[in-house]
């Protein structure tokens, strides 16, 4: 049995490895075969399991996909421009795609595409480790194909591109190579770095969009900085924004940032406020522009300005928990978490804290429900009700639903609560 079936056998589930089988069978029926292909070829080698599955059909997957379908009564998404499909089986699901060619017009273009063979298709791949597949026809079943070398780089452990126009085709595999690099403790192969530093101007002609996606994959990583800190030393983080820095105090920040986390948080808005935070408002606004951002990423970055502008105040003398919570109610847990981070001042590390552990959650028992219950309108008096009691609460002048219903009837006597 040959290295990649044990690892099949070894970090698929018994059902799933059945599954390949079954469509491998399916394929051959049919004249047509099917392949396993690319990351998670390249992770069953490192003996890392990865359930994300990608097959190339040698012939029509669409058709194929949908014998399945109605064969074991899963469901199927397909998607004929591009010739796609992704079948969906319990709580999984995968993508079946027709084996195909790829030519570009210019740098940066999207590529033009056409039916190819495996060959073909394994050639229009990124990189060695990423253009591997695996046979699952019955009669080849477990079989690697590895035009590229791909096995032996996986050993070496390098990062090497498939041919000399590879980066100039795409060049953002420019930042792929990085992510995969420092996620996966590889290198750059010599002459791939080599064509990194020569293509690197073509970086210019990509649109902000396909920019964003590649930084967005690289704040989705387990340790981001080390990406940006290695683009930042071949000087490709500047094509992505001038004014991005990956430096020793981003690395350290983003450390800080996942001891200091908590599941509530989203660790990739953390990191793209950390990686903000340095930059002017010019320099943020451009770097929302060039990138194209989408609209979470740019109220992110504008959301760390602001905060950052009104900070003098948060650490004001003598301000009270109202206070706090009313300074910081308007910005997003990330990125309140990330100013506190990137703050030298205790005072407001500490209000930061007392807001994010406490004050935020405060909510008064009694609804507008109940106040009106108790003789209050609906309107602008209400409103300001609700709020003078939940500042109350926040100062802890009230601890309980009968203080509450207590202020309440203070505020209508003509009191002040």
């Amino acid at each position: 049995m040959s290295k990649i079936s044990r690892a099949l056998e070894t970090y698929l589930p018994h059902e799933l490895f059945g599954l390949l089988g079954e469509i491998g069978k399916t394929a051959g029926a049919r004249g047509e075969a099917a392949y396993l292909v690319g990351g998670v070829v390249r992770d069953l080698l490192l003996g890392q399991p990865n359930l994300d599955l990608d097959l190339v059909v040698e012939g029509k997957a669409i058709p194929l996909a949908r014998q399945l379908a109605k064969a074991k009564n899963w469901g199927v998404r397909t998607h004929p421009r591009f010739g796609t499909a992704k079948l969906y089986w319990k709580d999984f699901s995968l993508d079946l795609v027709t084996a195909r060619s790829e030519t570009y017009a210019r740098p940066g273009a999207l590529p033009t595409v056409k039916p190819g063979t495996i060959q073909d298709d394994l050639f229009r791949r990124d990189f060695t480790i990423n253009a591997m597949a695996v046979h699952l026809s019955p009669e080849s079943f477990g079989e690697l194909i590895d035009p590229h070398g791909g096995q032996r780089d996986l050993e070496e452990r390098l990062i090497r591109i498939l041919h000399q126009r590879s980066f100039s085709d795409d060049p953002t595999r420019i930042l792929r190579a990085l992510r995969y690099e420092q996620r996966l403790d590889f290198r750059l192969e010599q002459d791939t770095e080599g064509l990194v530093q020569r293509d690197l101007d073509k970086l210019d002609a990509v649109t902000g969009e396909r920019l964003w996606h590649e930084l967005e994959l690289i704040l989705e990583e387990e340790c981001p900085e080390k990406a940006i800190c290695r683009a930042d030393e071949l000087s490709v983080l500047p094509k992505l924004c001038p004014a991005l820095k990956g430096d020793d105090w981003l690395a350290g920040k983003f450390t800080q940032a996942r001891r200091m986390s908590d599941n509530s948080l989203s660790m990739p808005v953390v990191y793209l406020a950390l990686l903000v935070g340095r930059l002017t408002e010019d320099e943020s606004e451009g770097c929302v522009a060039r990138l194209k951002m989408p609209g979470w990423a740019a109220r992110t970055v504008r959301d760390t300005r602001r905060l950052a502008q009104s900070l003098p105040a948060l650490a004001a003398p003598g301000l009270r928990p109202r206070g706090i919570y009313h300074q910081l109610e308007r910005h997003s847990a990330e990125v309140i978490k990330a100013t506190a981070i990137t703050s030298d001042s205790l005072v407001i590390q500490q209000r930061i804290d007392l807001y994010l552990s406490r004050l935020r959650h405060v909510r008064t028992s009694l609804s507008g429900e109940d106040l009106q219950s108790m003789g209050v309108m609906p309107g602008r008096k209400m409103g300001q009700i609700l709020r003078a009691m939940h500042d109350a609460k926040l100062d802890q002048e009230v601890t309980s639903r009968e203080e509450e219903e207590a202020f309440v009837r203070r505020v209508l006597a003509g009191g002040k609560g």
